[in-house]
This record gives structure tokens, sequence and C-alpha cells, in this order.
């Protein structure tokens, strides 16, 4: 199946992965588990969260395999691989329209709402960034890597962690400040929100490079649509340009400080459609808050890099004091 693993699609923080074909000629992924790492918890969640799923617009576990202390989970192939490498480099940009962007992020938006709806248990993921987002041979975009997920029942309205987990950039802040409001689902919000905002400008939200004013775009984009001005979207087209707006806009929803000023996916799902006349900006203004004084950086993500050195490939592990 994998042709002893001689083509290797990438490597991520807990093993590798290679493409392999079934005896039906079906392409596949094979992620193998670095057993160094950890005590096999990620492996067991990916396994319980992601064997139950069937959705579109959700990467589809086709089987797993543990001889020993060796574990391998499979998947289809996704031959078009991560959203990072299509909206942060100038290839991707070139090659995808704004209006494929935005189906895309739709399409990520109703897999993230069946996650937490449209199962028997609700499913947290905790790591919704551009690197777990896969997309197929169409463009279609599939949610992946549950190796950080927590399932609960679907009444519950919180959960409780014993640490903050995610990545740097797309982690909701009531995962460090437990005064705003307890951890649940609302915290994929915040992350698809991160996310969304960086599908709309195709840029990082927060570029170290940058020594303008810009250094974190989410917080600019809030300030201009607050004082009523204008931003040049860079577009040809007003269609496009409304495109942007939109997604711009939902994702400030998303983003909100409290977890209880944001919307569920649901809602997110229906603003996406909404025309953008009839979309309103939050009430309050987005503010940036750092969480980079909170703990301490570690390299897990699940999936493979596509080879370009991104800091969004860095999961971040709190340590309680």
């Amino acid at each position: 199946m994998s042709h002893g693993f001689k083509d290797k699609l990438g490597e991520g923080g807990y093993g590798s992965v290679y493409k392999g074909r079934l005896r039906s000629g079906h392409f596949v992924a094979i992620k193998m588990m670095d057993t160094s790492k950890g005590n096999g918890e990620d492996f067991i969640n990916e396994v319980a969260t992601i064997g139950r799923i069937h959705h579109v617009n959700v990467v589809r576990l086709i089987g797993f395999c543990v001889e020993g202390s060796k574990r391998a989970l499979v998947y289809d192939f996704m031959a078009n691989g991560s959203l990072d490498k299509h909206i942060f480099s100038k290839e991707g940009i070139e090659s995808l329209s704004y209006k494929m962007m935005f189906e895309m992020s739709l399409g990520v938006a109703r897999g993230i709402e069946y996650l937490h709806r449209g199962c028997e248990m609700q499913i947290l993921h905790f790591d919704i960034k551009p690197h777990n987002i896969l997309l197929d041979e169409n463009f279609v975009t599939k949610v992946s890597d549950f190796g950080l997920a927590r399932l609960c029942p679907l009444d519950n309205n919180t959960v409780s962690l014993t640490a903050a987990r995610g990545t740097l950039g797309y982690i909701a802040p009531e995962l460090f400040y437990k005064n705003i409001g307890g951890v649940s689902y609302k915290a994929d919000v915040y992350s698809f929100g991160m996310l969304l905002m960086e599908m709309a400008s195709r840029r990082r939200n927060l570029n170290s490079a940058e020594k303008s004013s810009r250094v974190h775009f989410p917080s600019w984009v809030s300030n201009q649509f607050s004082e009523g001005m204008d931003i040049d979207f860079g577009v040809d087209t007003m269609e496009e340009s409304k495109i942007i707006k939109k997604m711009m806009i939902v994702a400030l929803w998303c983003i909100q400080f409290k977890p209880s000023d944001r919307p569920s996916m649901t809602k997110v799902v229906e603003m996406l459609e909404e025309q953008t006349e009839f979309l309103e900006l939050p009430p309050t203004k987005f503010s940036y808050y750092s969480n980079e004084d909170h703990g301490e950086c570690s390299s897990s993500s699940m999936w493979p890099s596509t080879g370009d050195n991104y800091s969004d490939n860095t999961t971040f592990t709190h340590v309680p004091n």
C-alpha cells in the first residue's frame, strides 16, 4: 500500500505522512505516528473522533493500524494539500479567485458546524488553522487533524481542560482568561474567525516582520470599519470587494473577546450566505490580546507542513503556575 514509504508528503510534530495506494487504485495518505512523543492520546483522540464523522467538509478516515508500538492512520489523499500554501504563497494567490476562496471558507464553516451539531456527540476541534484545512482535487475544503479534539455531550455548554490547547494566533482567549467565560465550542468559532480573516486578506494576521501599524491585521480592519473608513482591497471588481468585506465582517464577529459575544457556527454559515449589505458590524471593536507570555511553544502539528517555515505550525501548550 505504501510502496515502502518512499513517497513522503511531509512531516509534523507527531509523525510523518506518506502517499500510498490501495489495491483498488484509490490513493491515500498514511500518517505514521511518532511513538517517541506522547502516550498515544493523540492517536486515540483522532480515531475516536473522526471515526464517527461523515461529512463532505471533513477529511475521511479510511482505517487505522496498530502493530506493537507502531501506529498509523489512513486517510483519503488530498491532491491540493493544505490551505496555507494557497493563501500565503504567490502561486496560490494567483491560482484561486476570491469567489473560490469564499466557497472554500463556507465549506470549512459547514464542516465545523457539523462537528458541533451534526453528530451524536459534540466534537470540539481546538486546532482550526490553515495548515489543518486540506483541499481535494476540486478544491473542496476538508477539516483535518483531530489530535487535540474533545468529545462532549450536545447539551454541554462548557468543557473542563487541564491545559490550553491550540496554535499561537488562533487560540481563543478564554483558554487563558477564565473570567471571561467557560471553554466551549465558541473556542472553535474564534479560531475559524482568525482563519477566515487570513483567507479574506491572503496574509497572516500577525506578521512580526512588519513594522507598520498593520502588524496585527484584524485590529487594523476593525478600526477601519468602526471609523467608517474604506479599505482598498486591491481587487478589480465590486463583486470581489463585497466578498472580501463580508468575510472580514463575519470574521470580526467570530473573534469577539468574550465567548458569549460570538455567534454559533450555524449562525456563521447563515451570515456567510447573506448579502453583504445586510451584515452589521459587531458592537465592540476587536481587541488584540497577546498570549505569548502564557506558556511555552512546542511543535505538535499532526499533518505535514508544506515545506515552508511557517510559524503557525507551532502548537501552544499552557504550563500552569
